[in-house]
């Protein structure tokens, strides 16, 4: 089959190799379409992966095309969505089915093969039947799409409070989509990109509620719109330190902050913003991926009832799609950024 192969730090190759045997509760997925993360840039150009020669891409969805010995004949033909986490289900965590926490997982994309391939194989744990209202497309939207809700509900802004949303990139695009659907009224979003700005009035926000941090003074504008007290929730969207001690900045006496971006680098922070979280008795909450146990109101059955009634649309938010053998395109756009994107998405011939 043909598949990308990350072979070594910045020695990624379109090529053939072996289609995958599922063991025996495995079962192997045609690939229909798969998403890049931010994360795969890291992981391909610059500190590579887990294990090497690997099929990175952990945003995908397809069809059962192979049943393991043991897996369940019910899949064979279903479209699914695939949640990439594959936990060991006998740690502290497991054991409270608190499976995103384990401390003994594997990952597609990461330390087991992946979806930039034409097959992948699949823990028959790790899918998610898709009802017939959701295209693969939106399947392959699922992981980020889950990872905005799960930090929803870390920390669950009320109807009547200010909510920041710091970094519009696919997260941040999706927590103000997800909030935007939940009736947030007094949601403000802060971004750098012209198409971020564009994405964000399709959704529904108002233009005085979107800040340019390019031209505009964040801290002067978020308080301009909470009557001076900051905002009572904020969501940290870009993992820089820079950026942490801005979020802290803009809270407001009380408030809650949900750290959502992956960190680039060492975090550090001035003593000063350490006292603001002090003295204002700031509550600041970490999330990490998404929920999935199988019950009706994990994070992904939760998203998944979302895309079936038409409530989000998160492949409005898709800007670029590549068949897999021009794949390249799209991870050289994102690592280079010569042009702007959201998301890019491998589309099979």
């Amino acid at each position: 089959m043909k598949a990308w192969v990350l072979y070594g730090i910045n020695d990624f190759r379109y090529c053939e190799t072996a289609e995958p045997e599922p063991s025996n509760n495995e079962v192997i997925v045609k690939v229909e379409r798969a998403g890049i993360c931010g994360s795969d840039i890291p992981r391909i150009y610059e500190n590579g992966a887990h294990n090497m020669p690997l099929i990175t891409g952990h945003e995908f969805s397809g069809r059962v095309v192979r049943i393991g010995r043991n897996a369940e004949k019910k899949w064979y033909g279903k479209r699914v969505g695939v949640f990439p986490l594959i936990p060991c289900r006998d740690c502290f965590c497991c054991r409270r089915r608190s499976y995103e926490m384990c401390r003994g997982y594997s990952y597609l994309g990461s330390s087991k093969n992946g979806g930039f391939a034409e097959f992948a194989a699949v823990p028959e744990w790790n899918l998610i039947a898709l009802p017939d209202e959701v295209g693969f497309e939106e399947a392959a939207m699922l992981e980020p799409v889950t990872v905005a809700v799960h930090a929803i509900r870390r920390i669950q802004p009320l109807p009547s409070e200010s909510v920041v949303i710091y970094g519009l990139g696919t997260i941040g695009l999706l927590l103000t989509m997800l909030l935007v659907e939940k009736g947030i009224q007094n949601l403000f979003i802060i971004g750098n990109k012209d198409i971020q700005k564009k994405q964000a009035l399709k959704m529904g926000i108002p233009e005085s509620c979107y800040c340019d941090s390019r031209q505009q003074s964040i801290e002067g504008w978020v308080l301009s719109h909470t009557e001076g007290a900051g905002a009572d929730v904020l969501y940290e969207c870009v993992g820089k330190s820079e950026n942490i001690a801005q979020t802290i900045d803009l809270a407001a006496p009380g408030g809650r902050i949900c750290m959502v971006g992956n960190p680039c680098l060492d975090i550090l922070l001035d003593k000063n913003i350490y006292w603001k979280i002090l003295r204002r008795q700031l509550t600041i909450t970490g999330t990490w991926n998404s929920s999935f146990t199988g019950d009706i109101n994990d994070d992904w059955h939760y998203a998944m009832k979302k895309l079936q009634e038409k409530k989000i649309a998160p492949a409005d938010i898709i800007t670029h799609r590549y068949p897999m053998k021009e794949m390249e395109k799209g991870f050289h756009i994102m690592r280079d950024k010569t042009e702007d994107y959201i998301k890019i998405m491998m589309v099979q011939e």
